[in-house]
């Protein structure tokens, strides 16, 4: 069964920590051990996990993808959200995560992000969890 979660962004581009609303749904389901996958279905979106002690590590992230990846540049793709694209698909649509003891193993500075790129856009976020 996947799990269906809705993350609400506020801005054209945003990394949105999802933590506390995974680590909720794996008490939910109640997988002990086993592995679970976080996926975006959205082309304009991805699912990262990075630090999420230090808020300026986000602003980081985006700032140097916005950098790098311009909104606006000659891009073929007309839509005017080109840009948003190419940064999801570097960041990547999905996370595999060890489950453990019916918790989420994460390193100790590490949390779980939404990446908005083409916001603000009411998004899903969906949850495969594979029991061992």
């Amino acid at each position: 069964m996947i799990e269906k979660m809705q993350v609400n962004t506020k801005k054209r581009i945003e990394m949105v920590d999802i933590t506390a609303e995974i680590k909720k749904l794996v008490g939910k389901v109640k997988v002990d051990q086993g592995l679970m996958h976080v996926y975006c279905p959205h082309t304009t979106a991805a699912i990262t996990v990075n630090e999420n002690y230090d808020a300026s590590v986000q602003k980081d992230i985006s700032e140097t993808l916005s950098s790098l990846i311009p909104h606006h540049s000659n891009y073929a793709h007309t839509e005017g959200n080109a840009d948003a694209h190419i940064k999801s698909a570097i960041v990547g649509s999905s996370r595999t995560l060890f489950i453990q003891g019916g918790e989420v193993c994460l390193g100790t500075w590490q949390g779980i992000y939404f990446c908005e790129f083409d916001g603000p856009r009411t998004r899903e976020v969906w949850i495969k969890f594979i029991q061992t």
